[in-house]
């Protein structure tokens, strides 16, 4: 197939969840079919990026966002329909270049990741599949019950502007994908059951357990700039750790992510350490005696969660962020969803070698057993197909 690929973003590198997801299933794609990126970016570019992506590429485009045209967007949409989520990456300017470069490739198929890229591609013919990945909707409305009342009002506009749109979207695609059934559910249409799954994966032989001196006892790890992320951070170092260091006073947190909200970076002290962005983030699971994911907000498939259990980091997260994951509490992870389940769950693992050991091999063979990039790609390919054949 001739896949023309339209991302918010350039998958490189791999600090957010949506840009590891496009990037392995960009790499894994390429290994049948020519591929042609097209890229909208509301960063500084890696300098190394394109040199990354160009052997999975035929042809790579990329259309940066200056800050100044960015805050132009959010204002202007702000007197129109769009969800912000959309309306931040969106150029009319920028969708006529990507749509006559789109008639020059002439791709047999269209792919979109998120919401966020649909505009761009609303009125083409040429079949076309939307990733939706997360429920962005379901994300605003969780996001809702934890926000400063001067915020509530905006997220509520948010949401209601995503529920439409995520309904919209699907009608003009061919076909679409999620990142799992439990995601799909929370879709805000009735004909949901049409979307196709395509989990996410994690790279065993990067993710590899090596032996380390565990010199740092609770690790959690993401993009500390993403607000479910922030609250989790705050959450565990603020209510969470001080009840742990009641009863073993030396206990350390490590923070590691790229980009730190300043209430995360306010966090470091001499027994938390905020890190920001990390070339290898696998020293971090591996020198870590417990993994800690405590999401109360955000939806989708925790990466994190993938990583730290193919490095056989013993886990503890919500029953949130486990509804997608699917591992078995008690056996491959476990699960808490109070201050007092985490607490007591920290301390358990803390106590308990034999505890941290089993787990941590039941949460490896689980990883190894279900979240193959290849496997997780092949379904991708299938709706892609789906969407030529109709």
């Amino acid at each position: 197939m001739k896949i023309a690929l339209l991302l918010s973003r350039i998958p490189y590198p791999l600090e957010k969840g949506d840009k590891l997801r496009a990037f392995h299933q960009l790499r894994v794609l390429s290994q049948k079919h020519e591929i042609h990126l097209i890229c909208t970016h509301d960063a500084k570019i890696h300098p190394k990026a394109e040199e990354i992506l160009k052997p999975y590429c035929t042809s790579i485009h990329i259309f940066p966002f200056s800050r100044i045209e960015l805050g132009f967007h959010l204002v202007r949409n702000i007197f129109r329909t769009l969800p912000m989520q959309v309306g931040y990456f969106y150029s009319p300017s920028v969708r006529k270049r990507i749509n006559k470069l789109l008639d020059e490739i002439n791709p047999e198929v269209i792919y979109c990741q998120l919401i966020r890229t649909a505009e761009y591609v609303r009125n083409r013919k040429t079949p076309k599949v939307i990733d939706f990945q997360d429920v962005f909707s379901i994300n605003v409305e969780r996001r809702f019950k934890h926000a400063p009342f001067y915020v509530k009002p905006l997220l509520l506009l948010e949401y209601k502007r995503l529920k439409r749109y995520e309904t919209e979207v699907f009608q003009y695609f061919s076909n679409s994908v999620i990142i799992s059934e439990a995601e799909r559910e929370l879709l805000p249409f009735q004909e949901k059951n049409r979307v196709m799954i395509s989990a996410n994966g994690v790279d065993m032989e990067y993710f590899c357990a090596k032996e380390s001196f565990k010199d740092i006892d609770l690790v959690f790890t993401g993009n500390m700039g993403y607000p479910p992320n922030i609250d989790a951070a705050c959450y565990l170092a603020d209510e969470i750790l001080p009840e742990i260091r009641k009863e073993f006073p030396y206990t350390n947190l490590t923070l590691a992510g790229a980009n730190p909200f300043y209430s995360v970076k306010n966090l470091q002290k001499d027994f938390i350490t905020v890190t920001g962005w990390v070339e290898d983030i696998r020293g971090y699971y591996s020198r870590a005696k417990i993994f800690v994911a405590p999401m109360r907000m955000g939806t989708g498939l925790q990466n994190k969660l993938l990583e730290a259990m193919a490095m056989k980091t013993p886990c503890i997260t919500t029953s949130l962020a486990n509804v997608a994951l699917g591992a078995k509490p008690g056996e491959e992870i476990l699960i808490a969803d109070t201050k007092e389940e985490l607490v007591a769950r920290i301390l358990q693992l803390i106590q308990s070698d034999e505890l941290r050991k089993t787990l941590s091999e039941a949460g490896y063979l689980f990883v190894k057993r279900n979240y193959s990039w290849e496997k997780e790609v092949e379904a991708l390919e299938k709706a892609l197909e789906k969407a030529i054949g109709q």
